[in-house]
């Protein structure tokens, strides 16, 4: 075991999770102001909910075995699971190695709710959410990282875009579609100081996100936080050009808006691709996540309440995209399309299809489930309009 590495892993991992806090002031000041406590409340029980289902099964099945699409049973409760040696041929125990992929079902889930938040019952959510770790989560961070179907097909996720950012956008999506509009919307962010802090302390925390998934303090870590750096910093200059151009006005929410988007953009590729390209990748970001949040909603009508689709779904899936363009054998391993290897942009685009694919069929079925279990999924219109601070929290909004 090396040190260093551990202590790194273990940093990355408190990074991880303070994202979630983060998310949290994020959308309660983009959200409603009817459901201001409500919106940062939810993420903060997935804290709960996701830790646990992680440790109780998650685990396990993400990790354990050598399935094809899942693991196995095997460390349940992190039975057999080391906390002084590796079983992965990694320098860090595999307690630490767990405990570090712990913290991404948390925030992948924390980031659904930003599509639905405000017209769905808690109850649902929270039956939702459990379903939803156990039977999508896990399969795809097996079949991604753990030795699975995708990871054999030679398809590549540095640190989640599709395990994390597709899947939790393509689910947020389908939950809209399924649930349907918000009546009387009331949606204009009235705390830009809670997004400017939610959107730091998810900033800082990606650095980890990112950084951490090299899982030792070594070169691979240095470029992934370089470029995550980089990408984050030339999305704010396109988005806030672009909205300019606009609406004649560039915002504090929008242009930490457009740090999230180039975080998105670079998660898969951030230990794989020069600097150079991470540059390009976040000025792509930042028009991608403007256009994801204004002209790709307006043109389909779907009321994705806190574009949880049009930064995290559409911009994962750039992201992969350019993952198998910009891939630089030099600096990460795996060559891409700038190399002159066009397969592996055709392996993403299988990946992000099979995601896709994958995520909608199983948010469906779950959905309906879930309306068996916890019926009914929707507050009634009288209740939206009053809003989930003043149903649940007994916070009365003028």
């Amino acid at each position: 075991m090396n040190t260093g590495d551990l202590a790194w892993v273990l940093i990355s991992a408190a990074l991880v999770w303070l994202m979630t806090p983060g998310l949290a002031l994020f959308y309660g000041g983009l959200g409603e102001k009817r459901n201001l406590l409500h919106t940062m409340f939810v993420p903060v029980v997935i804290i709960g909910i996701a830790s646990i289902v992680w440790f109780a099964v998650g685990y396990s099945l993400a990790f354990g075995g050598e399935g094809t699409v899942i693991g196995n049973l095997n460390h349940v409760f992190l039975t057999d699971v080391s906390f002084t040696k590796s079983t992965k041929g990694l320098t860090i125990p595999d307690g630490a190695f767990a405990l570090f992929q712990g913290m991404f079902p948390i925030i992948t889930a924390a980031i659904i709710t930003g599509s639905i938040i405000g017209r769905v019952r808690i109850k649902a959510m929270i039956v939702f959410m459990i379903l939803w770790l156990i039977v999508i989560y896990t399969p795809l961070a097996h079949m991604v990282w753990g030795g699975g179907f995708l990871a054999q097909f030679g398809a590549i996720d540095f640190a989640g875009g599709t395990v994390v950012h597709i899947s939790s956008g393509v689910t947020g999506l389908v939950l809209a579609l399924l649930i349907g509009h918000r009546h009387n919307d009331k949606h204009i962010p009235v705390r830009p100081s809670y997004v400017l802090i939610g959107g730091a302390l998810l900033w800082v925390g990606w650095f980890g996100f990112n950084s951490g998934s090299a899982l030792a303090a070594n070169g691979t870590a240095v470029l992934a936080l370089v470029n995550t750096w980089l990408a984050s910093s030339a999305s704010v200059l396109t988005w806030g050009v672009v909205e300019y151009k606009m609406r004649g006005r560039a915002t504090l929410s929008g242009i930490t808006s457009a740090g999230v988007a180039g975080l998105v953009v670079i998660t898969p590729a951030a230990g794989f691709v020069a600097p150079w390209a991470a540059v390009v990748m976040g000025l792509i970001g930042g028009l991608v996540g403007f256009a994801g949040i204004t002209f790709v909603k307006n043109s389909f009508g779907y009321d994705d309440t806190l574009d949880a689709f049009g930064i995290h779904g559409i911009g994962g899936a750039v992201g992969a995209i350019l993952t198998g363009i910009f891939a630089d054998k030099s600096v990460g391993g795996v060559a891409g399309l700038v190399n002159g290897d066009v397969s592996l942009l055709g392996k993403q685009l299988v990946a992000i299809l099979f995601t896709v694919v994958f995520v909608t069929i199983g948010t469906l079925i779950l959905a309906k489930i879930t309306a068996v279990i916890a019926a009914p999924l929707r507050l009634t219109e009288e209740e939206e309009e009053r809003g989930y601070d003043a149903i649940m929290h007994d916070l009365i909004v003028e």
